[in-house]
């Protein structure tokens, strides 16, 4: 029988068992020794709005966008961001705004109003990207006009985004009350009214600077005379003084022929 010496003990291996230990026993041990602590203060959930509540998303594409900057020297085409770009109908206004946010920090790189003289053109000749020009773009938390490109990643997309931008055009000039009735005719009306008005202006200006003309011309010919009056009396005056010199040497050539003839 095989023996082990422990300490100077014989122990029968043999008749030596070992027990598992029980899971349950640890388990309630690893919860006892769990912690709790209670925060000192509690921070309640915020929701985090977007502008967007109000607003009925229509068309929701990837792509790419660029902008035209003229800052440099030569003007360049320039990425301002890769992400979703969206069109938003609001549901009172019916007013709809393309607005595009880029990948990851979600900042905002376009977002401007669509108005019913917007045109999208294809840039040089691609099928899968637009062009347009912005009067007012709020991107950078400043309106600003910009020249925007924008490319997708297929000809689908890009007619699809094409029709969308149209129809939005249609809702924007017929329902919302900026637009409403008013046509791109009746618009080069009111700015052909607003440039006869400059020209009305303009020639009113011009009769002004007419009028305050005539009155310099006539000052200026009235100076001219007096001062024509001042030569005049000026030259009389010297006459004059010439005169009386001339006389003043007869009298004295007088007295001397007198003196001549008495001696």
């Amino acid at each position: 029988m095989p023996e082990t010496v422990l300490n100077g003990d014989h122990i029968d291996v043999k008749g030596a068992t070992c027990k598992p230990q029980d899971k349950e026993n640890t388990d309630e041990e690893n919860t006892e020794n769990d912690v709790h602590f209670v925060p000192i203060i509690s921070l309640p959930l915020i929701e985090v709005s977007n502008n967007e509540e109000d607003e009925t998303e229509m068309l929701k594409l990837r792509a790419k966008l660029y902008r035209y900057d003229t800052s440099n020297n030569p003007a360049e085409w320039k990425e301002r961001g890769t992400g979703e770009v969206k069109l938003l109908r609001h549901n009172i206004k019916n007013t709809v705004r393309v607005v595009m946010r880029r990948d990851k920090t979600l900042k905002i790189c376009a977002n401007h109003f669509i108005t019913p003289w917007m045109e999208l053109k294809p840039n040089c000749g691609s099928d899968r990207a637009w062009v347009w020009s912005v009067l007012a773009d709020y991107a950078d938390e400043q309106l600003k006009p910009e020249l925007l490109a924008i490319r997708f990643a297929n000809a689908e997309n890009a007619s699809m985004w094409k029709d969308v931008f149209e129809t939005a055009k249609k809702i924007v000039g017929s329902k919302c009350e900026i637009y409403a009735g008013k046509s791109t005719s009746e618009q080069k009306r009111a700015e052909s009214d607003s440039e006869s008005s400059s020209d009305v202006s303009y020639s009113e200006s011009t009769d002004n600077e007419d009028q305050t003309k005539s009155f310099k011309r006539k000052t200026e010919d009235c100076d001219a005379r007096s001062q024509q009056k001042d030569i005049k009396k000026e030259t009389m005056e010297e006459k004059d003084v010439v005169t009386s010199e001339e006389t003043i040497r007869n009298e004295i050539t007088k007295l001397k022929v007198k003196n001549e003839g008495e001696k």
